[in-house]
């Protein structure tokens, strides 16, 4: 097969970047695209990300003129200097069963990287830890996250094919909810007692918006030293909770504040909306976003996008207090299953967090891979 690359450069192109997963996985019952919109603007000047960082999107396509693949490249000069290195990233990778076109892709990649002074390729990334990352290992027959990659079974063969390696895995529990308060509840008391922690529980949305930066902030520190991270910046805090904080239900955004009212631990979880983004194929509008509500208040499942803690509060117990707060919000919206957020394989802390208390299958593994260039 004779593979062309063509550099994404207009809104046509971009919008076949974006739209190309939609023929490749039609039928999948357990591939969820991501909202439409939001990739296209991922894609543009709107996206605080590319104040500092650099990017290119290409397509694969075959003799016939018709695309194959997609891909990203992206630098991350940030993230390149707090992990001292010289890393491109891939990121957006779809392809059809083809060894050709994923080397293809990934080889374009790695010229673009290394024609601006790149010597390592990794990946699936995007700009920040915030974006969808990690290729699909195992669980392919559960429904995906919609917040997370879905990919089919080939990819990783063939990236190996190409002579990647794995470079780290993230893992994803299925997390049974009992309906009645656990043993735990008492400790949680302790905590709060001994260290003196409280739960902030906003009366408005004004007042949980108050807080919001400041939890980003303490994001910021707590995941520093995880895979790649850099931290972001405060354009992206405020893209962010513009974005997604006027669309979650309050009740299901856990802030802990010390004595002196200041976010030391968080946890935002959201009611799976991924049968409903299948439904909507990713376009909240004209009418879209009617079925997305819907499924943001009738729910047994939730999904846990990012929960984490100060430094100086990881180890005092303040992810029990934590753990009951977003127990009792299960409780009382009748929630069953949660599906914890990709937590790095060597990041103790995060893995141990819920199997102490609560029993759990896995779900998903995912993987990042590497590739010396």
């Amino acid at each position: 097969m004779k593979i062309t690359i063509e550099t994404v450069k207009n809104r046509r192109q971009l919008r076949r970047f974006v739209l190309f997963p939609e023929k490749l996985y039609k039928g999948n019952p357990n591939w969820v695209p991501a909202f439409v919109s939001d990739e296209m603007k991922t894609f543009s000047p709107a996206n605080p990300s590319l104040e500092y960082c650099q990017y290119d999107c290409f397509l694969a396509k075959d003799e016939n003129g018709t695309i194959v693949g997609r891909v990203a490249a992206i630098i991350n000069p940030k993230s390149n200097e707090r992990w001292n290195a010289r890393t491109v990233r891939f990121g957006w990778i779809d392809f059809i069963d083809s060894v050709e076109v994923c080397s293809a892709l990934v080889g374009a990649v790695a010229d673009w990287g290394r024609q601006r002074g790149m010597d390592t390729i990794k990946g699936p990334l995007g700009f920040t830890d915030m974006d969808r990352e990690g290729l699909l290992v195992e669980g392919f027959e559960n429904l995906s996250p919609f917040t997370c990659i879905y990919n089919y079974p080939y990819y990783g063969k063939h990236l190996e094919a190409c002579g990647f390696r794995k470079d780290t895995d993230w893992i994803q529990r299925l997390v049974t909810l009992p309906p009645e308060p656990p043993e735990f509840f008492r400790l949680a008391e302790v905590v709060e007692q001994r260290y003196g922690l409280h739960i902030f529980r906003p009366k408005n949305r004004a007042e949980l918006q108050s807080k919001a930066e400041e939890l980003f902030h303490v994001l910021n520190a707590a995941f520093t030293n995880l895979y790649e991270f850099a931290p972001l910046s405060d354009r992206e805090i405020t893209d962010y909770i513009n974005q997604y904080f006027p669309l979650v239900n309050k009740d299901f955004i856990c802030m802990i504040l010390d004595k002196d009212e200041k976010v030391v631990g968080f946890a935002i979880t959201v009611p799976s909306i991924a049968r409903a983004i299948q439904k909507v194929r990713g376009r909240l509008f004209p009418f879209g976003w009617i079925r997305v509500l819907h499924a943001l208040y009738h729910n047994n499942i939730v999904e846990a996008m990012i929960v984490g803690a100060a430094p100086e509060h990881q180890g005092n117990g303040a992810n029990v207090m934590i753990l009951k707060d977003m127990q009792l919000i299960a409780m009382k919206y009748g929630i069953r299953k949660m599906i914890t957020n990709p937590q790095l394989e060597t990041n103790v802390k995060a893995l141990s967090m819920f199997g102490k208390y609560y029993e759990m299958e896995p779900y998903m593994r995912r993987r990042s891979y590497i590739k010396e260039i």
